[in-house]
């Protein structure tokens, strides 16, 4: 007859081979809660004029189009367009992962800055690596995570449950 696997030995092995995959999301995830606070991960948010945004798309492509590190020559160039009405801005996310920010109501440049967060975050997601990857190795590894967690937990509360035992008479 087999014997079964304890929870120290199911622990111990999920362990060894989540470690990668956990590491990566761990590190990313870290990056990406601190996007806001590192001008390196995202560029900060600047601040436009107005809150009426009056730009057309035409002028708002033509102006992308003479900055030269976004690399915009056609509309395929460009990824995103995030247009914030309350702060007065338009954000250009360019495919080469270069941001313009435009004051929403002039068309006035604001900041060009390189944004990592994207593949910060496909990174986190395994996205980057392919998508056999990403549900092959990261999927897998989040499911051991959770694993992971619950026989923690069982290893934390084992030895207090049988001290628990031992205090109450039966």
């Amino acid at each position: 007859m087999a014997k079964p696997l304890s929870n120290r030995r199911i622990h111990y092995w999920l362990g060894i081979v989540s470690a990668l995959p956990v590491l990566v999301i761990l590190v990313t995830g870290l990056m990406l809660q601190l996007k806001k606070q590192v001008p390196w991960v995202q560029p900060p948010e600047q601040k436009g004029g107005g809150t009426v945004p009056s730009l057309s798309l035409e002028t708002v492509f033509q102006t992308c189009q003479i900055i030269p590190e976004a690399g915009v020559k056609t509309w395929k160039d460009i990824s995103r367009i995030d247009i914030r009405p309350a702060k007065g801005v338009m954000k250009v996310l360019a495919r080469n992962g270069w941001e313009i920010q435009l004051d929403s109501s002039t068309g006035s440049v604001l900041q060009v800055a390189y944004r990592r967060s994207d593949l910060i975050e496909s990174f986190h997601d395994g996205s980057w690596f392919g998508e056999w990857t990403k549900l092959g190795i990261f999927l897998p590894a989040a499911i051991i995570l959770l694993v992971l967690w619950v026989t923690g937990l069982v290893l934390f509360f084992q030895p207090l449950r049988v001290k628990w035992r031992r205090r109450v008479p039966s």
